[in-house]
């Protein structure tokens, strides 16, 4: 028996994963009490803005896939916020910018998770905004013991709030230190406003759906959109190193719903594999596994030699390259093309014997790529201090992260599944709007501010997003829901862990544990927007035989602790059966599954 760090939970009632034991446990209670899976989703959502508030909020976004037991099909809940109104490259070149900041006001996009959250309670969800929203404002409210990562964070940019960010600093440095591991810490102003939603939806009777759009209204259009207008036009220091007022305003909040669309999707191995269209870089995942089956080589799906880790680190190399010439919020993305089999053999034919240190973008439809002049010439080879070999993603002084995410996988007893990877609104993204108990987020730092690009800066366009949820189908039944945390890594962490599970059978506990690896070899998509080309990170539980194989094919490996990276979430349903299954990501110690 191969040993693994806890069991592959097994069960026929509900399965959560998640990326913090407290959001597992509160969506599994919704559960027993008898909502569905996306009560359960919710439910985590709201609890992951309170306990992990280093890594998502309510500032921030959520895309999720969804099926449900009476439509299976896969369907992308987009809540990923646009750019607002006044975000033009003409503005931001104004204040004599070639980059968006990666923390302050000047950075947020239109906050889009909330919204989200609602509208799949409100369209798919069984249960009140009451009884969802509890666990959260209890734990706001009263108090949870905090992980060592969010006080860690605190430090990392203690003297930023103390010197510019006088907000953040009254919330976060009580007693004028950071929060202490396992510290009580409540947040009032948040509870405060959860309870205010309800009290909103509440107002407007006992329809349950009449109450969830009372509580989407009195946050966008209500008293939350008032505060954030407010606060927004207020100047902060940010990245660039001055102060500036944020762009957001209430009429952006007005304008903005989360919306329902289709997923860009593959067939591969006898599965359906699911991911957001190409306004974020969940296609990456999908070029690369069909780049990876037009190699025609059994030994391009192993996960443990150097020939199936190199083939599936170069050809996912292809695929950031074209993710960095042609994905964005944009009609004019050959979708069609990058997604096709022609198109895969033509990528998988330069997969050669040697590690490539180039970016490579395609001609899916013919057109030479364009990439961004950052790139192109070379300024954005690392200069960044932040140490990219931690699983945990790093924060700067200066308050920089660098893709700092949560995740949440549910399916129950009647077949509905889910998988949502929130983010964004961290609390060191941008300073607290203290009546809310919360920040905006920071995503326009994944805009260009270059004209003629699939992801430049314009008014209404999504940000081309990093996180990436995953679902699996066979012969049109969900099968598996599953995600990471980690911004540009997503995918890198993803693909190994599908080729173990779908290809290799090993079991969902089995194929997170494995050793992990990723390329830092592509354009980050977070300020500074740096990369490394040939660099691969590796935890040094990899055999040293391999590690050596590795470095012989080219690629500059560095050794990684040996739990460090990558965070996954999964859960399967098998539909022959009824049996779930969940398992969760040990690195970290704060991810955890639950069910029966």
């Amino acid at each position: 028996m191969t040993f693994t760090t806890r069991p592959t939970l097994q069960g026929t009632f509900g399965m959560v994963s998640s990326t913090h034991w407290l959001a597992s446990q509160s969506a599994m209670g919704t559960l027993e009490r008898g909502g569905n899976a996306f009560d359960a989703a919710v439910t985590a959502g709201f609890v992951l803005h309170v306990v992990e508030p280093h890594l998502n909020g309510p500032g921030g976004e959520v895309p999720a896939i969804v099926a449900t037991a009476a439509d299976p099909r896969p369907k992308v809940l987009c809540g990923q916020g646009p750019a607002p109104a006044g975000a033009t490259i003409a503005h931001f070149r104004s204040l004599g910018m070639d980059l968006i900041p990666g923390a302050g006001p000047l950075a947020a996009a239109v906050p889009g998770a909330v919204d989200a959250w609602l509208l799949l309670l409100r369209e798919h969800g069984t249960m009140s905004l009451a009884d969802v929203l509890e666990p959260a404002i209890g734990y706001a409210a009263a108090g949870h013991p905090l992980v060592g990562s969010v006080g860690a964070t605190v430090a990392a940019v203690q003297s930023l709030f103390e010197e510019h960010w006088p907000t953040s600093a009254q919330l976060w440095l009580r007693d004028g230190r950071p929060p202490a591991a396992g510290e009580r810490f409540t947040n009032p102003a948040y509870a405060r406003t959860l309870r205010r939603l309800v009290e909103a939806g509440e107002a407007a009777g006992t329809d349950r759906e009449a109450q969830i759009e009372a509580a989407r209204r009195a946050w966008g259009t209500g008293f939350v959109a008032e505060a954030i207008d407010e606060f927004s036009r207020q100047p902060f220091r940010d990245s660039s190193g001055r102060a500036h007022a944020g762009l957001v305003t209430g009429d952006d909040l007005a304008a903005y719903s989360a919306s329902w669309e289709a997923p860009a999707t593959i067939d591969w191995h006898g599965y359906s594999v699911a991911k957001t269209g190409f306004w974020g870089q969940g296609p990456v995942l999908l070029e690369t596994l069909a780049a990876l089956d037009a190699l025609d080589d059994p030994g391009a799906y192993e996960t443990a030699t150097a020939a199936g880790i190199h083939a599936q680190v170069e050809a996912l190399k292809l695929a950031f390259g074209d993710r960095e010439a042609w994905y964005g919020d944009s009609a004019h993305v050959p979708a069609e093309a990058l997604l096709s089999s022609a198109y895969a053999r033509e990528r998988a034919a330069l997969i050669g014997d040697r590690a490539s240190t180039e970016l490579r973008p395609g001609r899916p439809d013919g057109t030479p790529p364009r990439l961004p002049a950052h790139v192109r010439s070379g300024a954005g080879h690392r200069g960044d201090p932040a140490d990219p070999t931690t699983g945990e993603p790093t924060v700067r002084s200066d308050g920089v992260t660098r893709g700092d995410t949560c995740h949440v996988d549910v399916v129950d007893r009647w077949g509905n599944m889910i998988s949502a990877t929130p983010s964004g609104g961290w609390l060191q993204s941008s300073p607290t709007i203290p009546q809310l108990g919360f920040p905006l987020g920071s995503r326009l730092q994944m805009f260009w501010l270059e004209e003629g690009l699939a992801s430049s800066l314009a008014p209404g366009r999504r940000p081309r997003t990093t996180l990436s949820p995953t679902m699996v189908h066979r012969d049109g039944e969900p099968i598996l829901a599953c995600g990471t945390p980690g911004g540009d890594q997503q995918d890198q962490w993803q693909v190994p862990f599908l080729l173990r599970h779908l290809v290799g059978g090993q079991h969902l506990q089995e194929a997170i544990d494995a050793p992990a690896w990723h390329s830092v070899s592509l354009p980050a998509s977070f300020y500074p927007r740096d990369f490394e080309p040939g660099v691969l990170l590796v935890e040094d539980r990899l055999d040293a035989d391999v590690v050596a194989a590795l470095r012989a094919y080219g690629h500059e490996v560095r050794l990684a602790d040996a739990w460090s990276l990558g965070r996954l979430c999964a859960v399967t349903r098998d539909p022959a059966t009824g049996v779930l299954a969940a398992g969760a990501n040990p690195r970290g110690m704060q991810g955890y599954a639950c069910g029966r």
